[in-house]
């Protein structure tokens, strides 16, 4: 399963949604800082998910003047497959292929100069997407299940700027060696 499915077959197992509802609690949980999943691929998704038969979708009228909705409920399966991807997430490595690997291997390609340049880019980069998650970290304070998320997440961006910037002064010193 891929983890965007995961993402929305994990809300709706968790409580019966419709997309929009789905939409919501991506943005009050601060989940797009940490799932892939777009705004436009929810009902794709959802879709999908109905299709494996993990989810069913039911018409509901909503109260008031609005349009029925399509909720959908977790299925048996997809609860099971939920608690599947679960313990497969805690449990198994995971393979990334980080395009910075791509440039490290091709730094001869460019002058010293240009790569300490992307290299810095991609530290401020980061350096704003964790100010970001601190953020969403704060405003997420009383979600107890939210915290390990953030903690991973947050360790992962330090290391990553703590590398960038080892790595650049090492550049760095390099090329006023060269110089």
């Amino acid at each position: 399963m891929k983890n965007a499915e995961f993402a929305i077959l994990s809300l709706v197992v968790e409580d019966a949604r419709h997309g929009y509802n789905i939409e919501q609690e991506l943005k009050t949980r601060g989940m797009r800082a940490w799932t892939e999943v777009g705004f436009s691929s929810i009902y794709y998704l959802l879709n999908k998910l109905e299709q494996q038969g993990l989810v069913e979708s039911q018409l509901k009228q909503t109260t008031g003047k609005g349009p029925a909705r399509k909720v959908y409920t977790a299925t048996e399966a997809g609860i099971e497959a939920c608690q599947q991807a679960t313990i497969d997430a805690l449990a198994l490595p995971y393979r990334t292929y980080p395009p910075v690997l791509l440039g490290l291997a091709n730094l001869d390609c460019v002058p010293n100069a240009a790569a300490i340049s992307a290299l810095r880019q991609q530290e401020q980069a980061l350096t704003q997407r964790l100010t970001d998650i601190q953020t969403a970290q704060v405003a997420q304070s009383a979600n107890t299940a939210a915290k390990p998320i953030f903690d991973y997440s947050l360790a992962m961006l330090t290391a990553r700027i703590n590398w960038l910037k080892a790595y650049c002064a090492e550049l760095e010193s390099k090329e006023q060696k060269e110089a």
